[in-house]
């Protein structure tokens, strides 16, 4: 194949919108200063960091001392929308105001510099991306075209693996390991407004220098994109977080939360919030809790070959009655996952798909680029048309019975089904399903009518303890209930042997990957996905994911997503586990013990577990 490779730099964002690609980049001005020659600087002094103070200070050759920084916050470059296409190797005006805090802090180190001259201020632009990592891969809606660019300031370091897998990707079509997290398709068009990228840039530069605080959040380019409830949830104390643009209730302030907690304090353990979502996943898990998940990524799926199509994609079986919900992953020919999705048949030839918030672009494109050529297939992206309000608990049936006049009974709604029907005056695609463990529907409904759904469904639930709940508390009941998250469990490094997914995968049709996972399916397990959790008294451990899990006190493996379960009242994680002598994962092995895992540099014992930690038999579910 032909490819052309997109590698610019700083004009890499403005070549993409001449070619009706967003590239989201941006330009900041970074600077450092090289001092007078200084009496016993040599230039085989090591390059030092003072993290604390943003700041870096080597020697050169000449005896001089290069003093950098990484500031909190930069300056964006007044060219960035439209860098000069003569520019090259310019230097933008000296800007001591700015560089005034970098100086103190480097006079502080060096006692030498404080007597020293400054003969020279360098400050140039440099580029970066919304989220500090690279851009790669291959633009959504694109064919022959790859991308590496916006590189924030770590180019140097990350070239060799650019290179190497670069070469893999042009070579297969496909990315060779998990490279999500630089994928160009993570991005959407809102987060490639000029508008949001000057603001943003302005605080990326700084985060190489800063604490990498689990659930960390941006803090500049906010309310980009807002759901239909925002008002609502706002009212009621929602602390939001942000993905993919969107502004998502984190957890409530509610009268009684303990102080402090309207905005997130960060730490290595349990962090301020841990109490309050506490209590909101108690509620979910013994009465009832409302979710706002309208930013979910939705689209519908229509035409003559829609089904045929999507029959090849998804490797279970969605040719199923209307109304039918189908949980299904979509594999590469590598039988690796590229994404896992909800299906809901809404007629013969039309389907409503739900993914990852941070999935529409990338799954849009996997579907496009490999429905069979010829096919009569639209995909029509509605996420902006239909908000989602989730009633989870097991109050939730007798809360939904009081605002429908439809039988909403096991028998008449059964789990995995959808229909329609109306909240009061308003009309509701409902979906019987759960990301949380709980019985509950999801109720997708268009923007306008939101908000009176959310109203009708609390007032109903106030005397039943219905309460709104936020994203980590979903993220909590979801490890609770063991159940997988794309980007965390589930990636192209993993098949759905080892993610525990085999049975969502139907082998009585054609499906794209399907040759290789026959292979697979025969194979003894290099890997495996279990739950563990963690044996000790201390009340302020907590889980996050990555980290390491010992076997006899060896490596055998690390955690994909971890939490404080309050449901069981311990830390709690999921993890990939390899043997250490490159073994097949047996049973025997898997119950032996001897685990353990490191949390901030502490080692507890663990417990692994082969089933869901919580209702492991699905009857809260079923009920």
């Amino acid at each position: 194949a032909n490819w052309d490779v997109l590698a610019c730099g700083m004009w890499t964002r403005q070549l993409g919108v001449n070619a009706g690609i967003d590239l989201p980049l941006y330009a900041v001005e970074h600077h450092y200063i090289l001092s007078e020659p200084i009496e016993g600087a040599v230039r085989d002094l090591p390059c030092a960091r003072d993290p604390d103070a943003a700041i870096y200070f080597r020697t050169l050759d000449d005896g001089s001392i290069k003093l950098g920084a990484f500031q909190a916050r930069s300056t964006p470059w007044s060219a960035a929308e439209n860098v000069p296409s003569d520019f090259a190797f310019g230097l933008l005006s000296d800007d001591w105001k700015k560089f005034a805090e970098p100086l103190a802090a480097g006079k502080h180190r060096i006692p030498a510099l404080r007597e020293a001259g400054f003969p020279k201020f360098v400050n140039g632009p440099e580029s970066f991306t919304p989220d500090n990592n690279f851009l790669m891969g291959l633009p959504a809606r694109t064919e022959g075209l790859f991308v590496a660019a916006g590189f924030n300031s770590v180019g140097i370091a990350s070239a060799g693996g650019v290179g190497k897998f670069t070469v893999d990707w042009l070579e297969t079509g496909e990315m060779p390991i998990d490279l999500g997290s630089v994928d160009v398709r993570r991005f959407g068009p809102n987060q490639n407004r000029a508008s949001f990228l000057k603001v943003r840039s302005s605080e990326v530069l700084g985060l190489h220098y800063q604490m990498a605080w689990p659930n960390r959040e941006m803090e500049t380019g906010r309310d980009t994109r807002r759901s239909a409830l925002h008002s609502r949830t706002s009212a009621r104390g929602a602390v939001y977080g942000q993905s993919a643009g969107w502004e998502r209730p984190l957890f409530y302030q509610t009268q009684d939360a303990p102080p402090g907690t309207t905005r997130v304090e960060y730490s290595f353990q349990k962090q301020n919030w841990a109490s309050v979502v506490a209590a909101e996943v108690n509620a979910c898990r013994n009465r009832a809790a409302l979710f706002d998940q309208s930013s979910f990524s939705k689209f519908e799926v229509s035409g003559n070959d829609a089904t045929k199509a999507l029959q090849w994609l998804c490797g279970n079986n969605i040719d199923v009655p209307v109304g039918r919900l189908v949980y299904t992953g979509l594999f590469n020919e590598r039988g690796t996952y590229q994404s896992d999705l909800t299906v809901v048949r809404l007629d013969h030839n039309r389907f409503y798909l739900i993914t990852g918030t941070q999935q529409g672009s990338h799954d849009a494109d996997w579907i496009l680029r490999n429905t069979p050529e010829g096919s009569d297939l639209r995909i029509q992206d509605v996420t902006e048309e239909y908000g989602v309000v989730s009633l989870m608990g097991p109050e939730a049936r007798t809360i939904l019975a009081s605002v429908t006049k439809t039988d909403v009974s096991h028998q008449a709604f059964p789990f995995g089904h959808g229909r329609d029907l109306k909240i009061g005056d308003h009309e509701v695609r409902a979906l019987r399903v759960t990301y949380v463990g709980e019985l509950g529907w999801e109720f997708h409904a268009t923007l306008d009518t939101l908000p009176s759904i959310w109203d009708c469904l609390l007032e109903a639930g106030s005397s039943l303890g219905l309460v709104p709940a936020g994203t980590y508390a979903i993220n909590t009941m979801r490890i609770e209930k063991a159940y997988r998250a794309f980007g965390h469990e589930l990636s192209v490094d993993e098949n759905p042997f080892q993610a525990g997914l085999g049975f969502a995968i139907d082998w009585n049709k054609s499906f794209l990957g399907k040759k290789r996972l026959e292979e697979l399916k025969e194979a003894p397990l290099s890997k495996k996905l279990v739950s563990i959790s963690l044996e000790t008294d201390d009340p302020s451990i907590t889980l996050w994911g990555n980290e390491p899990i010992l076997c006899k006190d060896r490596p055998v493996g690390y955690t994909s997503s971890g939490c404080f379960s309050p449901t069981l009242n311990k830390p709690l994680a999921m993890g990939y586990l390899k043997h250490p002598q490159a073994e097949p994962i047996t049973q025997d092995y898997l119950r032996q013990g001897n685990f353990k895992l490191i949390q901030d540099g502490k080692t507890f014992p663990a417990t692994i577990h082969l089933r869901a930690p919580f209702d492991p038999s699905r009857e809260k579910i079923l009920q």
